[in-house]
C-alpha cells in the first residue's frame, strides 16, 4: 500500500497520527454496514438512499484510513486516500469524492431553506 503517500499527506497537515483502534474500526465498519441496509429500506426517498449510501462508503473508507494509523483533517481526504488504504483506483475515489460535493450541497440547500 502506499504508505509514503500517507506520510506525505502527514507532512501537508491533511492527516493526523493516530495509533489505529480495534474497537473504533470495527464501528466504523458496523455503521457501514447498517447504513447499506437502511439504504435499501422500502419507501427511502432517493437523497435519502443516496445519503445512507455516502455514509456508508465513508464509514468504509475511514475505517480503511484508521487501520493504516491515521485519523483524517477533513472528511475529503478519506476518499483521496482510497488508492493507498485499500488500493483501489482513481476512478473509485474520484466519484466517492463527486459524491461528497453532492453531499455539500444537500447540507448547503437545507441550511439555506
Amino acid at each position: 500500500m502506499g504508505r509514503n503517500e500517507l506520510e506525505n499527506l502527514l507532512r501537508l497537515g491533511q492527516l493526523k497520527p493516530e495509533p489505529p483502534s480495534a474497537a473504533e474500526i470495527d464501528t466504523h465498519l458496523q455503521s457501514g454496514r447498517d447504513r447499506l441496509k437502511d439504504a435499501s429500506a422500502p419507501g427511502l426517498s432517493l437523497s435519502g438512499r443516496f445519503l445512507l449510501g455516502y455514509s456508508a462508503a465513508y464509514a468504509f473508507s475511514l475505517a480503511a484510513l484508521r487501520r493504516q494509523g491515521f485519523r483524517p483533517a477533513s472528511r475529503y481526504v478519506v476518499f483521496q486516500c482510497l488508492p493507498h488504504t485499500l488500493e483501489v483506483g482513481p476512478d473509485v475515489w474520484r466519484l466517492l469524492a463527486r459524491a461528497h460535493d453532492v453531499r455539500n450541497g444537500f447540507d448547503t440547500r437545507a441550511v439555506t431553506r
